[in-house]
């Protein structure tokens, strides 16, 4: 069974969450967002950072911040909760496949894209769209292939 979708992007500015998250609905979720990245300014890495760590971030507030900014991803840890459900802590595949948390979104090293979500159609379209963006070593993240023991960078 499929669980996600593993690629890697470049090691560069850009705004690469929002190209990877493109066949997400954004704006439907609640984002927990946590992890190392900074907001790109004049072609300059800023101090400013895109995310707070365990910050609820509204859907729609979120999807403006990805798609009009220039930004430089460290380590990302973005989960993906459905307006009206809880947000709670979710470290293992068992807990998210257990929780009301629908997508998480996790970037290590700069370039690592890992996400697991728990809709299949989605799990295509986010694989499908990897390939349009010529990301590279993309692949399905399987119940075979799946090594990883936490979902947290």
């Amino acid at each position: 069974m499929n669980r996600g979708v593993s690629f890697q992007i470049p090691n560069e500015y850009g705004n690469f969450l929002w190209r990877i998250l493109q066949p997400v609905e954004i704006a439907n979720y609640r984002w927990q967002t946590s992890g190392e990245s900074y907001f790109v300014v004049e072609g300059e890495l800023d101090d400013e950072e895109l995310f707070h760590d365990y910050e609820i971030v509204e859907g729609a507030v979120f999807e403006q911040q990805l798609k009009t900014n220039q930004y430089y991803t460290i380590f990302v840890e973005l989960k993906a909760f459905p307006y009206g459900k809880m947000v709670n802590q979710v470290n293992t595949y068992e807990e998210f496949a257990d929780s009301d948390c629908e997508l998480v979104l996790l970037i290590a090293d700069n370039s690592y894209v890992s996400i697991y979500c728990k809709n299949k159609n989605i799990i295509e379209k986010l694989y499908f769209n990897a390939l349009q963006h010529d990301f590279e070593d993309v692949q399905f993240i399987t119940d075979e292939n799946d090594t990883r023991t936490s979902l947290t960078v």
